[in-house]
């Protein structure tokens, strides 16, 4: 599977219509995480999807639709498989600093080599269930994709948290608000991906 000019125009043209403005050097980046993530793929199966027109738009552009809502200044992607959202996020965002958190041993080895391609600075490959991670320094926000249902979400996360930090969970279906002590209810999100007709939605928790 080859990625050539029309795959990077679809991005760009995807990122215009999100209004999110980066750099030349980062789009060329996404796509050789693309590149990479085919690559490995191969052996590792690190994702279902494989045809690139899909692959911009569920791994790039997907990802890319929580990057208004990033609060502070680091973020924890927990569940992160291949580096879904984390490592798109952390393209887009130098300035911030990312733990990618899997309990699969490979997955976390391909962010690790990701990170030496690419030169990402800002991420921290870490290979450990969630519920046992305890970081030095608590996050400002917990991003997760594909990890687990909200309830279980919310409890296995808090601890990862600082005290007003934000937990983004994308969902593809509408979700009720859970009362919880140590977590406030914010908001849902609908989030428009280019070429993407099936809903998502972006569900947004503060810790207490």
């Amino acid at each position: 599977m080859q990625f050539n000019a029309s795959h990077r125009a679809q991005l760009e043209q995807g990122l215009e219509e999100m209004n999110i403005l980066l750099a030349e050097e980062s789009v060329g980046r996404l796509m050789d995480f693309l590149r990479m993530l085919v690559k490995w793929n191969r052996v590792y199966n690190l994702s279902a999807i494989s045809e690139p027109e899909q692959m911009v738009r569920l791994h790039l552009l997907d990802s890319l639709s929580v990057l208004p809502f990033l609060h502070g200044t680091s973020c924890i992607d927990v569940g992160t498989g291949a580096g879904l959202p984390g490592i798109p996020l952390a393209i887009a965002r130098p300035d911030m600093h990312f733990a990618l958190l899997d309990s699969n041993s490979k997955k976390t080895r391909f962010i690790q080599q990701v990170c030496i391609e690419l030169g990402l600075k800002n991420v921290l490959p870490v290979h450990e269930r969630v519920e046992q991670y305890r970081p030095e320094d608590k996050f400002d926000t917990v991003t997760a994709r594909a990890f687990t249902g909200l309830p279980d979400m919310l409890t296995k996360t808090r601890h990862l948290l600082t005290s007003g930090g934000k937990l983004l969970a994308m969902k593809s279906k509408e979700t009720d608000a859970l009362e919880r002590e140590d977590f406030q209810f914010n908001s849902v999100q609908s989030l428009a991906i280019p070429g993407l007709e099936a809903t998502r939605n972006l569900v947004i928790y503060e810790a207490r």
